[in-house]
């Protein structure tokens, strides 16, 4: 190797889990130029700082790494029913018949590590030149070599397309001295022939009885389960805002066979505001009757879940003789339309396990326009990312999923400057190859710079859009839009068999046509006699284990001190913990006597639970953050930063930490009451007295000796005045008044500003301003509309007089201060022909800042008939703001 070049290592000690063994390994992630591969080394105790290189793996196209909570179905051998339980943090690297599985816990130090193999990983699959390894020679030349020599297995051939570049085989660029390490050299020894090594820590076993059970059932899962195909229908339709006015047979039923599973993903299926804003919407009941008419009719089928999100929609239907075998569905969905969170563009998803395989379900709706590439790339990165099904244990984002589904009008167009006239003249001659060169998915696709690993069968169907709707003419209006597949069915994972993609031009009502794809798909079944075998195995070898050893860890401070703390700005301490002892410890952080959680909610732990092998250590993340769910009990004094966390060792001793710091006041998460008697900033006023004044039930409290009892109370907080006069002066013509976010590092400032000084002006942008208004009201003790009328308000949203009525009856204080808001909006729709908001949209905005339901069990409110969740309460709120903007309030 020149002496010029320069390598660059990332390191990780991790547990190689071999059979009942953990021995310790360090990993190298050693990086020359383009190309990368990983040093195994196998690390002694007995001599200090002695390493030896066991193998070294490539990292080329042929290698893979996942990173993954994983789960294991305990089935209940009388029943049809199983548990599901979660096993700790895997690190799998395979590359050809090479298989390794490394434990590890989640922390700073695994993640970048993990990141590190992965991106070096991707920059190996987009390399095209063929590799060249010989410079790995330099660290052994006799060293182990992962190349897979021999032939390659033979790869199943299917009708499906997987959009990616061809992979490089690595064969001739592999020395042909270095050897491969055999399978049966891989094996694992019998845990008996190493007690000694056990006890001394050359080996340990890998962890206590629960986490061997779930670690050894899952590495023997392909031994007590078997595949059973199903056949998955998967159909996406724009419906462009309108009814079903004709039956979907023609869409749905068009197989002879019925399929196991339906996944139906709509899009705008109401273009209407008050779906946008209100998220609620005839349609969704009138299209869900028509599906159900439209399904198969040799079949029986259970509604597992439907999804919406204002006009994306996600049905899912199972056989009714699967039911039983259906654990574990959620919902959920993302919004990356306005504000890169309302729901015009996002996803919409459902996932379940059957029998032993997950599956997720994803129905989008991208960002529009032909230009518009690379927000489609960003929406569905979005999706990717922010999606997470946060019901289940651990929470699963779409990757962590045996199969993935992916269905919807992904909008992207046909690209280059094609002639219209040429476009439907290949199309009219069906020459859709010739113009599938020249499609956008599949440019981003193959770039891989979307849907990494995603398949689609070959389109051999017109465009799905664009059409005059009740015809079958392309589009023909203004606009002339130009054809394109925009609406697609990909899916992800092993064992799906591709068996028909077409779509239905048949159905005229939209612009769109739908689109469906038949998939047959191995389901993982558990042979029950096979699993009860194996888990006595389990069982009988974990039996020599137990109670051969007690668990010891030392942590290096057991009094953390955040100082001082500042509002809705997050601070963390890294807690070291180092198992001392012989044998793995499992730790968590348990709840103390009473309380309803481990830890106070201004204070969380990550990861609160793990286990430690000996000599290893644990990084735990302790974060302190004041949002306006804890704020006003620490400006109260009825609450502060301090805490005792009980760190429990399953088998040992509890360990009793302290947390600690220096809570800043601010007017952020104050009561109205408190402020319009603060003539001072919070930070000049004593936190004695801020305690005094949140604490007094009305604003005639004594505050003691605090010169502010002597001056007459302030008509509104001067924080909000202040907020006020700063958009009053520079933010009525803005487009998109609070519509685009502020920065937080901007909103901070105001905060700080508004808490340490009586300002002339504010920092920050107008967007930065107005959400500090909007976070202002929401961390308000009580709302505008105090807790205790929070009912009689959403009962008399319909009529002026009934809310005026409301009005009357709120405190001194809060009538001053919903007055100057709502005539701040009056102001504000003035201004609309320059910032564009309407009424709609400014009381769906404030609406909820305004009118708050009271937290769970809060002391002073009264029962609340509308659940949180429940569509029509943000319509109501909507409704009560709405007569204030259109109506006189001193009529």
């Amino acid at each position: 190797m020149p002496a010029s070049k320069r390598l660059r290592f990332v390191a990780l000690e991790a547990g190689l889990v071999q059979e009942w063994i953990r021995t310790n390994r360090l990993l190298v992630l050693v990086e020359n130029s383009t190309e990368s591969a990983l040093l195994i080394y196998i690390v002694s105790k007995n001599v200090a700082d002695e390493f030896s290189l066991e193998r070294t793996i490539p990292l080329d196209t042929e290698f893979k790494c996942e990173i993954e909570t994983n789960s294991i179905c305990f089935a209940k051998l009388d029943t049809a029913s199983a548990n599901i339980v979660t096993t700790d943090v895997f690190l799998k690297l395979s590359r050809k018949k090479v298989h390794l599985l490394f434990e590890m816990l989640p922390g700073f130090k695994a993640n970048k590590f993990v990141d590190e193999v992965v991106k070096a990983s991707e920059v190996a699959n987009k390399k095209r030149a063929p590799p060249n390894f010989s410079w790995l020679e330099v660290y052994n030349p006799q060293l182990v070599w992962e190349s897979a020599t021999g032939s390659d297995s033979e790869q199943p051939t299917s009708a499906a397309t997987e959009l990616q570049p061809s992979s490089q085989n690595c064969h001739d660029a592999i020395p042909a001295h270095l050897n491969h390490k055999s399978d049966s050299e891989l094996s694992s020894p019998d845990v008996t022939a190493h007690r000694s090594s056990i006890a001394t820590g050359g080996a340990t076993p890998i962890a206590a009885r629960e986490s061997v059970v779930r670690y050894q059932m899952a590495l023997r899962e392909t031994a007590y389960t078997d595949l059973r195909q199903i056949s998955i229908f998967l159909g996406t339709y724009n419906v462009n805002g309108q009814p079903p006015l004709s039956g979907l047979a023609d869409w749905l039923s068009v197989d002879k066979d019925p399929p196991d599973i339906y996944a139906i993903g709509f899009q705008e299926l109401d273009l209407s505001k008050e779906a946008f804003l209100f998220n609620e919407t005839p349609r969704e009941e009138e299209w869900l009757r028509a599906v159900i008419r439209g399904l198969h009719p040799k079949g029986k089928y259970r509604k597992v879940k439907l999804v919406r999100l204002v006009g994306m929609m996600l049905i899912v239907f199972i056989q009714e003789k699967h039911w039983a075998y259906v654990r574990g569905v959620a919902s959920e969905f993302v919004g990356t339309g306005l504000m890169g969170k309302m729901g015009n563009k996002g996803g919409v998803a459902i996932r379940l396990d059957l029998h032993n395989s997950s599956l997720c379900f994803v129905n989008s709706h991208l960002a529009a326009h032909t230009e518009e590439v690379e927000r489609r790339n960003q929406d569905y990165l979005d999706i990717c990312n922010r999606l997470v099904f946060s019901t289940t244990f651990p929470s699963k984002s779409i990757k962590d999923h045996d199969q993935v589904f992916w269905i919807g009008d992904l909008n992207y167009r046909l690209s280059g400057d094609l002639d219209l006239l040429r476009v439907k003249d290949l199309l009219d001659q069906s020459n859709y190859q010739a113009l599938l060169q020249y499609d956008q998915f599949r440019a981003q696709h193959v770039a891989r710079k979307i849907f990494v690993g995603y398949q689609e069968g070959p389109i051999q169907f017109r465009p799905s859009y664009k059409y005059d709707p009740g015809t079958d003419n392309w589009d023909t209006s203004e606009k002339n839009r130009a054809p394109a597949w925009c609406d697609r069915c990909l899916w992800k994972g092993d064992n799906v068999q591709f068996k028909e993609y077409r779509s239905h031009p048949g159905l005229r009502m939209s612009d769109h046509k739908p689109v469906s794809c038949l998939l047959e798909c191995g389901v993982k079944i558990i042979d029950t006699v096979r699993y009860r075998r194996i888990y006595e195995e389990v069982m009988k070898k974990l039996d020599k284990l137990e109670n051969e050893f007690l668990p010891q860890v030392s942590v290096d401070s057991t009094e953390i001190n955040f100082g001082n703390v500042a509002f809705n700005e997050g601070a963390t301490k890294i807690l070291t913990v180092a198992n001392t002892g012989q044998v793995p410890v499992q730790y968590e952080f348990i709840k103390k006597h009473r309380d309803s959680k481990y830890c106070k909610p201004w204070l969380a732990c990550e990861p609160y639970t793990g286990f430690l092998m000996p000599g290893d250590n644990s990084y735990i993340t302790l974060e302190i953050l004041v949002d306006k769910r804890t704020a006003w009990s620490l400006n109260s004094g009825l609450d502060e930063l301090y805490d005792i966390l009980v760190l429990h060792l399953d088998g040992g001793k509890d360990i009793f930490i302290t947390v600690s710091g220096n809570y800043q006041k601010s007017c952020f998460g104050c009561s109205i009451e408190a402020l319009i008697q603060m003539h001072q900033p919070i930070a000049q006023v004593a936190p004695e007295t801020v305690c005094q004044l949140e604490k007094a039930a009305y604003p005639s409290i004594d505050p003691g000796n605090d010169s502010d009892s002597k001056q007459p109370v302030l008509a509104v907080p001067k924080e909000l005045w202040f907020l006020l006069d700063e958009l009053y002066r520079r933010g009525m013509d803005t487009p998109g008044l609070f519509e685009q976010p502020g920065l937080s590092s901007e909103i901070a400032a105001i905060r700080r500003t508004l808490d340490d000084s009586l300002p002339d002006t504010l920092p920050g942008s107008v967007h930065s301003v107005a959400e500090s208004l909007l976070i202002f009201l929401e961390t308000l003790k009580e709302p505008i509309i105090p807790f205790a009328l929070t009912q009689k308000a959403l009962d008399g949203c319909g009529a002026f007089p009934s809310c005026k009525t409301v009005y009357s009856c709120l405190p001194l204080s809060h009538q001053h201060v919903f007055k100057h808001i709502i005539s701040f909006l009056k102001e504000v729709l003035l201004h609309s022909s320059k910032n564009g908001l309407d009424a709609k949209t400014l009381v769906a905005l404030f609406g909820s800042a305004l009118i708050r339901l009271p937290p769970p069990n809060y002391p002073l409110g009264p029962s609340i008939s509308l659940s949180p969740n429940q569509p029509h309460l943000d319509r109501k709120r909507c409704m009560f703001i709405h007569h204030f903007l259109v109506n006189d309030l001193d009529d």
